[in-house]
C-alpha cells in the first residue's frame, strides 16, 4: 500500500514536471512553423527602367541585402517600367500570397491611382517599410529678388503669373510640394505658373538660364549648383533642417509656409501576404537601416532615414492618399 501510495506520488510530481516542458516544446514548435522565410530566388521590382533613380535606390538595397546576408537566398532586381509604374504593380499583384516578390516604390503609386492611370492603390498592395525621405527644396538663383520661402508665397499670392516654377512633374514630389504651400496659403493652386521638364537637371539648366524663376526638386538636384555658387535654396520641405551644409538652410515650416512633403522611398509586396511573411520583410529592412554603408549612403545624398514598419507604412500611406487626394480634385485631375 505504501508502495503504491509512493508511486502515485512519483507520477503527480513527474506529470507537474514535466508538463510545462511538453508545453513549451509545443509553443516552439508552433512558432517554428508559423515562421516564414524565403525558399527560393526574391525578385525586388522596380517600375522604371535602368538607370533612373528609383531603380539605382532600388539595386542599392538589393546590394546591401545581397553584401550582408540579409536574406538567406538570392536576390535579383526585375525592371517592369512602363504606364507609370502600373505595369510593375500588375505584374506585383499577379504574385498574392507570394512574398519571394517585392517592390520598391515612391509617390507615384498614390497620384497614378487618384489622377486614373492605374487600377492599383496602396490598399491593393501589402505595405511592408518605408525606408528614407528625399525631401523637397525651393531653389533660386542668388541674384533672384525672392528672398525667402514666405516672400515667394506672398509673391504668388499678389500674382500668381508673376513667378515661374520649374518642376519635373506635376504629380511628382516638386510639383505636388509648390502646390501643396499654395493651398495651404489660400491660393488657388491652379493658378500657380508651373512649367514642366523631363529632369531635375533640365529644370536646373532652366533656372540658371533665367527660363524660370523658381525650381521645385529633390536636394540631390541644386547640390552641385549650390557648392558652385550658383544657386541659392529658399527652404526645405523637411519637419526640421538637415545636415551638413544644407543645416543653415531653414524649413519652408520655420517660414511660415505650412508643408512638409518628399519623394520617400518605401517597399511593399502583393495583396494577401501572412503577418509572418510581413514580419519576416521587417525584419529584414529594420536590420538594413542600421547597416553603416546605408547610413552614409542617406546622409551624403541628403536623404533621412525614417524606417516605418508595415503598419506604420499603412498608416502614413493612408494619410498622404486623402492629402493628395484633396490637392488633385483641386487641380481636377482626380478620377477617384
Amino acid at each position: 500500500m505504501g508502495a503504491n501510495c509512493n508511486s502515485t506520488r512519483f507520477v503527480r510530481i513527474a506529470a507537474l514536471v514535466i508538463a510545462p516542458l511538453v508545453g513549451t516544446a509545443v509553443n516552439a514548435g508552433a512558432a517554428r512553423a508559423q515562421a516564414w522565410q524565403p525558399e527560393r530566388a526574391v525578385e525586388i521590382i522596380v517600375g522604371t527602367s535602368p538607370g533612373g533613380g528609383q531603380d539605382r535606390s532600388t539595386r542599392f538595397v538589393q546590394k546591401l541585402i545581397q553584401d550582408n546576408k540579409l536574406v538567406a537566398v538570392p536576390t535579383a532586381v526585375v525592371n517592369k517600367p512602363g504606364a507609370g509604374s502600373s505595369i510593375a504593380y500588375t505584374y506585383l499583384n499577379q504574385q498574392a500570397g507570394n512574398a519571394h516578390h517585392i517592390m520598391l516604390l515612391t509617390v507615384p503609386l498614390l497620384t497614378n491611382y487618384i489622377t486614373g492611370i492605374s487600377p492599383i492603390s496602396h490598399a491593393d498592395l501589402t505595405p511592408l517599410s518605408t525606408l528614407f525621405d528625399d525631401y523637397i527644396v525651393a531653389t533660386v538663383t542668388p541674384d533672384s529678388p525672392i528672398k525667402s520661402a514666405s516672400d515667394l508665397m506672398d509673391r504668388i499670392k499678389k500674382d500668381p503669373s508673376s513667378v515661374s516654377v520649374g518642376i519635373p512633374s506635376i504629380t511628382g514630389g516638386g510639383g505636388l510640394a509648390i502646390l501643396l504651400a499654395a493651398k495651404g496659403a489660400g491660393i488657388d493652386p491652379k493658378q500657380v505658373k508651373t512649367v514642366v521638364f523631363k529632369s531635375g537637371g533640365d529644370s536646373v539648366s532652366a533656372l540658371l538660364g533665367g527660363h524660370v524663376d523658381v525650381m521645385m526638386s529633390t536636394t540631390a538636384a541644386p547640390v552641385a549648383q549650390l557648392k558652385a555658387g550658383k544657386v541659392r535654396i529658399l527652404g526645405i520641405a523637411s519637419p526640421k533642417r538637415l545636415h551638413g551644409m544644407l543645416a543653415t538652410v531653414p524649413t519652408l515650416s520655420e517660414q511660415g509656409v505650412k508643408v512638409v512633403f518628399s519623394n520617400w522611398r518605401g517597399i511593399v509586396g502583393p495583396k494577401g501576404l501572412s503577418p509572418a511573411q510581413i514580419a519576416y520583410w521587417e525584419g529584414v529592412f529594420a536590420r538594413l537601416i542600421q547597416i553603416d554603408e546605408f547610413k552614409k549612403d542617406v546622409e551624403r545624398r541628403f536623404w533621412v532615414s525614417n524606417y516605418r514598419d508595415s503598419a506604420g507604412m499603412a498608416r502614413f500611406l493612408k494619410a498622404q492618399h486623402e492629402v493628395l487626394t484633396g490637392l488633385l480634385r483641386d487641380l481636377g485631375m482626380a478620377k477617384r
